[in-house]
Parts: structure tokens; C-alpha cells; sequence
């Protein structure tokens, strides 16, 4: 095999690692004080006790709740083949009981108690699985009263997953669901320092016993520890991080990483997660603030000290006077007319950086209408660091 087909098949490997929830999630997975760990000695002990169960799973988008889930019930599926039966809803198209059980609501909740009756006799653990859980928390909750009263009511094996992004969600329940409802709660967290550096590790390392070289997988996973040593590299993955801090996000940055590795290089090189890194934080509006005139930086930072000045409402005429305030304050020779400035201020209208607070006032003179900024301040700050040649006075004029 040739060293560039060699490489290839190392990024094929590492693509489908990065497909693989169930791979991503398991270093994550192995300590009894995990959310993995937690969860299933909670299911578990349900199915072995013949007891009923319910247990919230909360935390951001991409935090890994599904990821985990799944994990679990499917480790459990195997483990308890003939014991478990699996019941998914989702709460963007199930909330409404009729929807999810196809039935009128006395009908749902004989149903249900028939189902978990018989489910009982035959020593059967159903599993219900929540997904949106705070969609089933609106309005009436019939559907979660007929699920957690059928649960209580009769002699059953069930357990009920909730899974939502909002940490408050226990307490949109009403109060007759919520005394009948387990009040367990699994969060989920944005992985910690030693977790990333275990979960790099272990989707970017190569199999030393599989069909690539020996020689090229050892060389290739003795750089990688090399790369995971380095401080700059470490600095890459915290400012990534910063702004994108769930596994989710993790994984997409990886994907562009491996996007960026050459087949010529053979290895991935600290050169690859900065292009990743930069390519991922580019921000659309800084872009568009190098291209500005100079006029154009004054009318966003004139329009920016108004906004500071709490003053909420202004326009062009607005602008020109903080302008001119400016101008004599600072005595620069950065002076243009009114019709110029009022064609830069146009032009930033055209290009998204700005806009009017107001369409229902069309007809009126472009100079009266009241505009607002769609840039930062954050954002405006760095566009003009990142100016070649911005003046001085404009970088002065932010820090006041």
C-alpha cells in the first residue's frame, strides 16, 4: 500500500469514528460517575427490581444526552433482550396525546393501563423515551398525567426518560405530575480539560492492530501525543472552546481539521487545527468592516458612541452631529462633506451593517429615518484592529 493511500484510509477512519456517536461518547463513558454510568444502574435497577422509574436528562444542544441515551439502551437491549420493550415520543410531534396515541384521552389512559398491566404479568420493562420533554410540559399535560397515573395505579414495569435543553424544566410540571414524577435529574456539563484530551486521543489515534503498517501507525500516533503535548496546540482547543464548548461542536471542529490534512503531509500537523480554528471563528461582520472606507469606520463608530450615550433612537441627521462633534474635538483631517458621508452611510445600509428600526416608514427621507447598528461592539473593536491602515483616533474613540 502506498503512503498517500496509506493517509487516505487514516482520514476514511477517522470521518467514520467522527459518524459514530456511540464511539465518540464511550471514553466519556467509563467512569462510575458518569452520566452513562449513572443512567443505566438507573434503568437497570428498574428492570431487576420490577419497579417503576422516571429521570430527567438535561443540558445544551450537543452536550451528548441522545448520544448517551442511546449508548445505554442499547447496551441494555443486549443485556435484557426479551425483557425490554422501547417506546419513543418526541415532543415536537407526540405532545398532544391524540398524536401520540391515536386515540381520544379516555381511551389513552386505558390503553396505557392495559398496556403496563399486561406489560407486568409478563415480567416486561417498557421504557419510555421523552425527547423535547418540555413540549409534553405545556398546556393541560394530559399525556404525562395519563403516563405517570397509569404508572402508579397499577402493578407495572416502566421507566420514563425525559430528555430537554432547559435546566427548569421539572418546574413547568403541574403539581399533580410532579408528586407522582421521580425527581431524578441527570445534566449534563460541557466536557472537562482531561475529558477533551481523552476524547482526542481516542477518535484521532490509529489502531496498532489493524491492516495500516505498523511503522506508519506508530510514527503517526507518536506525533498525534507529540501535537497533544504542545502548548500552542492546547491554546487552539481552549480558544475553540471558549466560544463552542459541547461535544457537538467538538466533533464538527475535528471534521474540519481532517479537512485541512493533506495526503502529501501523512500526518496531522499543528497547521491544520489553526486553519480549522480560523476558518470556524471567522466572522462574517469583520470581514466586511476591512473592506469600509475610512468615512464609513467614522459613521460605525459615531453610530456605536451613540448607542453608549443610551441613546436609543437616531438617525442619519443624529450621526452627523456626533460626527462633528468629533471633528471638533479631535481636529483631524479626516473631514467630508454631508452628501459624501450621507453616501457611505447608504452604502452601509446596502451592506447589512446597518439598517432602519422602522419599514413602515418607506416614504420618508432616507436622513430621518431611525437606524440602529448590526454590528457589535465586540465585533466593531476587533474590525478595526484588524484594519491596515484605521486611524488612531478611531481605535481612541471605542475605548471611550
Amino acid at each position: 500500500m502506498g503512503f498517500q493511500s496509506q493517509v487516505e484510509k487514516a482520514k476514511h477512519l477517522i470521518r467514520s469514528r467522527l459518524c459514530n456517536p456511540n464511539f465518540i461518547i464511550k471514553p466519556l463513558s467509563d467512569s462510575p460517575d458518569s452520566n452513562y454510568s449513572k443512567l443505566k444502574f438507573t434503568i437497570s435497577s428498574s428492570i431487576t427490581e420490577a419497579c417503576n422509574n422516571s429521570i430527567l436528562l438535561v443540558g445544551p444542544r450537543g452536550s451528548g444526552k441522545i448520544a448517551v441515551l442511546e449508548l445505554v439502551l442499547n447496551d441494555l437491549l443486549q443485556e435484557y433482550p426479551d425483557t425490554i420493550s422501547l417506546i419513543r415520543l418526541n415532543g415536537l410531534l407526540h405532545s398532544d396525546e391524540n398524536c401520540a396515541f391515536k386515540a381520544s384521552f379516555d381511551d389513552n389512559s386505558q390503553f396505557m393501563i392495559a398496556m403496563l398491566r399486561e406489560c407486568g404479568l409478563a415480567h416486561k420493562t417498557i421504557i419510555f423515551t421523552l425527547d423535547e420533554f418540555d413540549q409534553f410540559a405545556q398546556g393541560k399535560q394530559r399525556l404525562l398525567y395519563s403516563l405517570l397515573d397509569a404508572m402508579n395505579t397499577v402493578t407495572s414495569q416502566a421507566v420514563v426518560i425525559g430528555v430537554s435543553c432547559r435546566l427548569d424544566v421539572d418546574q413547568l410540571l403541574e403539581k399533580r405530575i410532579r408528586s407522582r414524577f421521580s425527581h431524578r435529574k441527570l445534566l449534563f456539563l460541557p466536557p472537562s480539560k482531561e475529558d477533551v484530551q481523552r476524547l482526542l486521543e481516542h477518535v484521532l489515534s490509529l489502531p496498532m492492530d489493524s491492516s495500516f503498517p505498523h511503522d506508519y501507525a506508530a510514527q503517526f500516533n507518536g506525533k498525534l501525543q507529540n501535537l497533544l503535548a504542545d502548548d500552542r496546540f492546547k491554546e487552539i482547543i481552549s480558544s475553540y472552546l471558549n466560544s463552542n464548548s459541547t461535544i457537538n461542536h467538538l466533533v464538527r471542529f475535528l471534521f474540519i481539521v481532517v479537512s485541512f490534512w493533506e495526503s502529501k503531509s501523512g500526518f496531522l500537523s499543528l497547521e491544520n487545527f489553526k486553519s480549522a480554528l480560523s476558518s470556524i471563528l471567522r466572522q462574517p461582520k469583520q470581514e466586511c468592516i476591512k473592506d469600509c472606507s475610512i468615512l464609513e469606520l467614522y459613521v460605525l463608530v459615531c453610530m456605536k458612541r451613540l448607542e453608549v450615550k443610551e441613546q436609543n433612537s437616531y438617525n442619519f441627521n443624529s450621526v452627523m452631529k456626533e460626527y462633528k462633534s468629533v471633528q471638533d474635538s479631535f481636529q483631524t483631517s479626516d473631514y467630508y462633506a454631508r452628501n459624501v458621508c450621507l453616501r457611505s452611510f447608504e452604502r452601509l445600509i446596502q451592506r447589512e451593517l446597518i439598517c432602519f428600526t422602522d419599514n413602515r416608514a418607506q416614504g420618508q427621507s432616507v436622513e430621518f429615518r431611525p437606524v440602529k447598528l448590526l454590528v457589535s461592539y465586540a465585533e466593531l473593536q476587533e474590525g478595526l484592529k484588524s484594519y491596515r491602515s484605521c486611524p488612531i483616533i478611531l481605535q481612541k474613540l471605542m475605548e471611550h
